[in-house]
């Protein structure tokens, strides 16, 4: 754990004017309520107004002494609660509106016993505040376990503790808005304590801290009206150990505090965990904020955003000392904390000189120490601003950023959350520092930013989100990290995640030439294989094709590619050199470059400055292979450079193709594009043309004017669009007929698409209607469209007029789960009738007939498979089915 003992979170103090020894108190709404110790019985009521000054508003008696006191927003009127003996409502209707603003109620059970703790909250529709109702606990008055247990959300029910709702009788209450809902049970025991005693185990604070959201803020609000609750917290303390949980969705363990002395109380904040112990007071971070902003975005941990995790060691920030803290309370900026010296402590300080005993000591024997110095005082402290304390972390990370990088990292996270949780305050929307708050929160992102860039660490993948979310450009942050003096600088993984990924995005941003030619050196000396890909960026058009191609050329001597020689021929275009653009272009074959292309498409951007197909480019493209034609077609569309009508005109002109004639290579580049497509509706635009142009050179026995690019298999295997023949169409195909001899790769292909998902075949109907009388193909067509569309007993028909010996191997492969039934409901009766009709005429339904009963003798009980067959059947062809369905009923 990092200490920060010189940070200093609490600011000026101020001593409250009470006139009697405070014994409870608490605040709500800019009102302190102190009640009096002992047999006063009296309570008395400031209004604390900026940097903690406490006016006097008056004061009341009660009916007894005041055991508990709590600020509440329920009933609207009540602004807090008194627990008092003897008395469980105490608010006349006549009584004074300060009076009325108090609701005094009667508790006689603590919530922390000394062995156990228990944790519940409530469920309310009317969303009413946390400390609306008190719970009554039914408690043994001793436990003994022999372990320690925790039991998280539902499983805490298994504590086996009643639990009953009692009331606070407002009159606004609505009981059956309320639920008891378990949330955490936690106990120890001092035999497995590592203190040892009972004493050091005993539980003495417990506290709930609802996060709230408004709009598109997360608050932890007292004020708002409307409020839906983002994220809850509880926090329970032992003398020497504290815990944090989130109790939202899921009930989880997030920080547990470990103390340097022993505690007396504990209060928790969005921002902090103030502690009291015998001698100081402590302030300790959270993690609240870190944990509701996962609980409004479970997508925060992204390459756009990030925040810092939860599980971050806590810090303690200061150590405040006092003379005996006794009681803390927490109210927005304020701590209130009642200190009280023992009787030797006061002694000691007030011990007279000699002197000073020498002169009236008569008089003064018989006025008690007490007298002399009460020993006790009320302070009011307020903490330091956000933005006063955020510069104190901040400087402080500076002593840590080269010599502790870990460290550094975890000062500037603390810092982050420490404004990130001021943000999430509704106070913030009306606050005077909004906007510097802000500022501080971009400027704590380009800090941690800088340190994962900058710092050789596990995370450095974070530089990139923090960078974003500071706002700062490519340009400001390469200055900020990269120093033109320093020569032999070396650059850690941070910076170049940072720069790759955003030099590959469409960046609306172009880099000078002397920041351009930075990144060119900062590429080379970290990460050459990049260079071509970093040259590429839209932010990288100022760069100097000089410069470029001499890292090009170190970089290809080591480590040669495709890629690499594309990017130096374009260099050379871009210089206007055009033999040594021809040289690089005609070093490698067309299809390695096809390769290179498709492997880095931008690079056909450097020949597109403005002309959807430049006129070097297109006249370089009319020699190649159509591989590279396609393929860097396919990439000028996948980077919108190109759009598909734009396309297939392009493909049409270099074809000299009329309108009504589809040239093959144009075929061929929605074939390419489908293995790329990702986009749902050029996908289906996509598939239906391909489908149109299958089926018309299948309807009218036009095969392909040159070979096509891809085989059936070659898409089959490259695209999730192509499916695997299903074996019954391949059976069927098997039985060959005249017009099936005819386009044999279109009409695998098209069948290919009918055997894959993507295709909506509702759409593809129509276009599939001039097959419907095409043989075997349209066989197969008719039968793949019944059977998308869930049509089995349509399908099984038209095999059984056309195809029987199909319809088994068709079943087997398509009749599964809820269709399964078919198979005896539909398939076996049909083929019996056949068959009885035909006689022994037709071998194919016999030899169908016997498949079938074998496979529906393995599923169905014997005599349900008995009463499926026929009453005139043959006996002696029917009996070995039945016997096999008998003897496979008796094994099982």
């Amino acid at each position: 754990m990092v200490r920060l003992y010189n940070l200093h979170p609490f600011g000026s103090q101020r001593v409250v004017p009470c006139k009697q020894e405070p014994a409870q108190f608490c605040c709500g709404r800019d009102v302190l309520f102190v009640a009096s110790a002992a047999a006063s019985c009296g309570v008395e009521v400031f209004a604390v107004r900026r940097e903690g000054r406490c006016e006097p508003l008056g004061s009341f008696a009660t009916l007894g002494s005041v055991l508990r006191m709590a600020h509440s927003r329920a009933g609207q009127a009540g602004a807090g609660g008194l627990c008092e003996r003897g008395a469980r409502s105490c608010c006349p209707a006549g009584a004074s509106p300060l009076r009325r603003a108090l609701l005094l109620q009667w508790a006689h059970v603590e919530v922390a016993s000394e062995l156990w703790s228990r944790v519940f909250s409530f469920n309310s529709i009317k969303d009413e505040d946390l400390a609306a109702h008190s719970l009554q606990l039914e408690l043994d008055e001793f436990v003994i376990c022999q372990k320690p247990v925790e039991l998280l959300g539902e499983e805490s029910k298994l504590c086996k503790i009643p639990i009953t709702l009692e009331s606070t009788e407002l009159s606004t209450e609505d009981k059956k808005h309320f639920q008891v809902q378990y949330l955490l049970f936690r106990h120890f025991t001092p035999d497995q304590s590592p203190f040892g005693f009972c004493e050091e185990t005993k539980l003495h604070s417990v506290q709930f801290l609802p996060v709230y959201q408004t709009g598109s803020s997360m608050t932890a609000n007292e004020e708002t009206e409307k409020r839906e609750l983002l994220s809850l917290f509880c926090f329970f303390s032992l003398p020497h150990v504290g815990y944090l949980y989130s109790v939202g969705k899921l009930v989880e363990l997030i920080s547990t505090y470990q103390y340097s002395e022993r505690s007396e109380q504990a209060v928790l904040t969005p921002q902090f965990l103030h502690v009291i112990t015998s001698e100081s007071l402590q302030c300790y971070t959270v993690r609240c904020s870190a944990a509701a902003a996962r609980d409004e975005d479970p997508y925060i941990d992204t390459t756009v955003k990030a925040c810092p995790p939860v599980t971050l060691d806590v810090c303690t920030l200061r150590m405040q000392l006092f003379i005996g803290p006794r009681a803390i309370c927490h109210y927005k900026n304020h701590i209130v904390l009642l200190t009280k010296a023992d009787t030797e402590d006061i002694t000691e300080r007030r011990k007279p000189s000699r002197r000073m005993l020498s002169r009236k000591a008569d008089n003064n024997r018989s006025r008690t120490i007490s007298e002399l110095e009460p020993g006790w005082n009320l302070y009011i402290i307020n903490t330091v601003s956000t933005i006063q304390l955020y510069r104190e972390m901040v400087d402080y990370s500076r002593t840590y950023e080269n010599v502790r990088t870990e460290s550094c990292i975890h000062l500037l996270s603390e810092a982050h959350l420490l404004v990130r949780a001021a943000i999430m305050d509704p106070s913030f929307f009306k606050s005077d520092d909004k906007e510097e708050l802000l500022r501080a929160f971009r400027e704590s992102c380009a800090f941690l930013g800088d340190c994962y860039s900058r710092f050789d660490t596990r995370d450095y993948h974070l530089a990139l989100p923090y960078y974003r979310m500071s706002g700062l450009s490519v340009a400001e942050v390469l200055e900020r990290i990269a120093s033109e003096s320093d020569e032999i600088q070396t650059y850690e993984r941070g910076l170049i995640f940072y720069l790759t990924h955003s030099l590959n995005e469409e960046l609306n941003e172009e880099l000078s030439k002397e920041l351009a030619d930075k990144v060119l050196r900062i590429f080379y000396l970290a990460d050459p294989m990049q260079l071509p890909h970093i040259i590429c960026s839209p932010c990288m058009k100022n760069v100097c094709p000089l410069t470029a191609v001499k890292y090009l050329c170190k970089v290809e001597d080591i480590m040669p590619s495709v890629v690499l020689t594309l990017t130096k021929a374009f260099m050379a275009l871009k210089m206007g050199d055009l033999t040594m653009y021809e040289r690089e272009m005609n070093s490698h074959k067309e299809t390695m470059l096809a390769c290179g292309f498709i492997g880095q498409p931008k690079l056909l951007r450097e020949c597109n400055e403005g002309i959807v197909i430049p006129t070097e480019f297109a006249v370089h493209l009319k020699v190649m292979q159509p591989g590279l034609l396609v393929a860097a077609t396919v990439a000028l569309h996948e980077n919108s450079k190109i759009e598909l009508e734009e396309a297939d005109m392009f493909f049409k002109m270099l074809c000299n193709n009329g309108e009504d004639m589809v040239p093959q290579l144009l075929v061929d580049f929605w074939e390419a594009l489908l293995v790329a497509c990702s986009q749902e509706e050029v996908l289906q635009e996509l598939l239906l043309r391909v489908t149109y142009q299958y089926v018309w050179r299948i309807s009218k026995k036009q095969l392909p004017e040159t070979k096509p690019l891809k085989t059936t298999e070659d898409l089959i295997n490259s695209c999730d669009h192509f499916g695997s023949i299903f074996p019954w169409v391949t059976f069927i195909m098997s039985m060959e007929s005249p017009l099936d001899k005819d386009c044999p790769e279109d009409i695998s292909k098209l069948q290919s698409i009918l055997c894959g998902q993507s295709i909506d075949i509702t759409a593809a109907l129509p276009i599939l209607e001039p097959l419907a009388e095409a043989g075997n193909v349209g066989l197969t067509v008719r039968v793949l469209c019944s059977t998308r569309l869930g049509k089995h007993e349509e399908s099984i028909d038209q095999l059984l007029r056309q195809c029987p010996a199909a319809a088994v191997l068709y079943a087997q492969h398509e009749l599964k789960d809820d269709s399964r039934a078919v198979l005896w409901n539909k398939l076996l009766p049909e083929l019996c009738e056949r068959t009885r009709l035909i006689r022994s005429d037709c071998p194919v339904l016999i030899s169908s007939l016997k498949e079938i009963l074998s496979v529906v003798a393995m599923e169905l009980e014997l005599w349900d498979f008995l009463s499926l067959l026929p009453e005139d059947g043959t006996a002696a062809f029917f009996l070995p089915h039945l016997l096999h369905c008998s003897q496979r009923k008796q094994l099982m």
